[in-house]
């Protein structure tokens, strides 16, 4: 990381006071980890200095906020996800029943479309051509994993659904 993407803790508190604040205004919960939570908001200044934007820090980024609008936090999936599974998709935001004991989070499959996502993480030189990666790139298919190695893993370390539930990504 160059100095400039570098978050002091100072900062990554004010961010979280500041979501923390006007999300319960709002009626959401910060993830009730604090550590963790202070994790992403580290991750969110981050990609605001590299990007001018806030996207989310467990999301494949393409640096332009026309590509990347339905990921900047909140990001468009956050409520589907807080309804159907009580966390968002990078864990930030939780439900209620999550942020005060009485439900478990699952994992959260990828709501963004592939197409998008495939487009949006395909690296780019300066001049805008597409570089290959140095390993072939799989997505894991129930929950959106993705890894860079030669084969997909036996099992997803996230949903632990088994190899043949990866895709061929990049």
């Amino acid at each position: 990381m160059t100095e400039e993407t570098v978050v002091t803790p100072a900062e990554a508190n004010r961010l979280y006071e500041q979501l923390k604040s006007e999300g319960e205004a709002s009626g959401y919960h910060l993830n009730p980890d604090v550590t963790f939570t202070k994790e992403l908001m580290k991750g969110l200044l981050t990609n605001e200095r590299r990007y001018g934007y806030r996207a989310c820090p467990c999301r494949l980024s393409s640096g332009k906020r026309g590509e990347d609008t339905d990921i900047i936090c909140p990001c468009d999936y956050r409520d589907p996800d807080l309804n159907e599974y009580g966390t968002c998709y990078c864990g930030l935001y939780v439900s209620g029943a999550v942020a005060e004991g009485k439900k478990q989070v699952s994992p959260v499959p990828e709501r963004r479309p592939p197409v998008k996502i495939r487009e949006s993480s395909k690296p780019k030189t300066a001049s805008g051509a597409i570089l290959s990666p140095p390993l072939p790139i799989w997505r894991c298919k129930v929950c959106g994993y993705l890894c860079a190695r030669d084969a997909p893993p036996e099992i997803c370390p996230i949903c632990k659904a088994k190899r043949d539930r990866f895709e061929h990504f990049i």
